[in-house]
């Protein structure tokens, strides 16, 4: 009886993974992504996978109904970051893991191995940023090229990026993504790739998000890193919300004690 019960309880699992996977792209969700899918399952982060919200140069990103995990109790909804295995700008991904001296040896030569490796590294920096205080999405679990964290957004929508809303004070949230770069600096970690697009405003604060290209201090190209971020957002708010700020000064507060 109990081989029975196990193989009906097998058989019930593999029918409601294959309903999951009915409601989602078969061109991301092919055998290998089902199969690390389903330890967020086993492991009850989410209990069911929903619609696709949002879909990103290598990433799409799916809504889950949250499960019963000590980790996201009390979250109606877990974003799950999905890493496309045949995302067209992998090979871009290889400078920012070579150098990095905390996945550099973890690379390897196949384009699964690259992808699972920026998943790893994504979630890494996430959990550093969030352990430092900086506005992030509390990542949750990774497993292959797939992430679980923290939901931003109501009603099933996500928080729109700071390039597609007017935040009613421009110079707070300037403020705010300037404190947030300097914490990060100081949990010894450069974003990397900052940009109104890769920032949500969720109640009128700025989060960052997309940190797979984000590197160590101790990474070669780290404050050219940091300069090119610098500039990015300064001169988004400059076009934008016309406050200017020096450059080279806030590059130089950034790396202050």
């Amino acid at each position: 009886m109990a081989r029975m019960r196990s193989k009906r309880h097998r058989q019930e699992r593999e029918e409601f993974m294959l309903k999951e996977r009915r409601k989602v792209d078969q061109g991301i969700f092919d055998t290998r992504t089902m199969t690390y899918l389903s330890k967020f399952y086993n492991k009850r982060i989410i209990t069911a996978l929903k619609s696709p919200i949002a879909r990103g140069k290598e990433a799409d990103l799916y809504l889950a109904e949250a499960g019963d995990a000590e980790v996201v109790s009390g979250q109606k909804y877990v974003m799950m970051k999905f890493f496309r295995i045949e995302a067209s700008a992998f090979i871009k991904m290889s400078k920012y893991i070579e150098g990095d001296p905390r996945f550099e040896r973890q690379i390897g030569k196949s384009r699964e191995s690259i992808i699972n490796t920026w998943c790893k590294k994504e979630f890494g920096n996430l959990r550093v940023a969030n352990g430092a205080g900086v506005l992030v999405p509390t990542p949750y679990m990774f497993n292959g090229n797939i992430i679980a964290m923290k939901f931003l957004g109501d009603h099933k929508t996500i928080a729109p990026s700071l390039n597609d809303v007017r935040v009613e004070d421009p110079e707070a949230a300037l403020y705010l993504i300037i404190e947030n770069m300097k914490k990060l600096y100081q949990a010894k970690l450069v974003h990397a790739d900052i940009s109104e697009y890769n920032i949500l405003v969720y109640n009128e604060v700025p989060y960052m998000i997309d940190f797979g290209q984000a590197v160590s201090t101790r990474h070669p190209s780290a404050h050219e890193f940091l300069k090119r971020d610098v500039a990015n957002i300064l001169q988004y708010f400059a076009k934008k919300y016309k406050i200017r700020k020096d450059s080279d000064e806030v590059y130089r507060y950034l790396l202050s004690v």
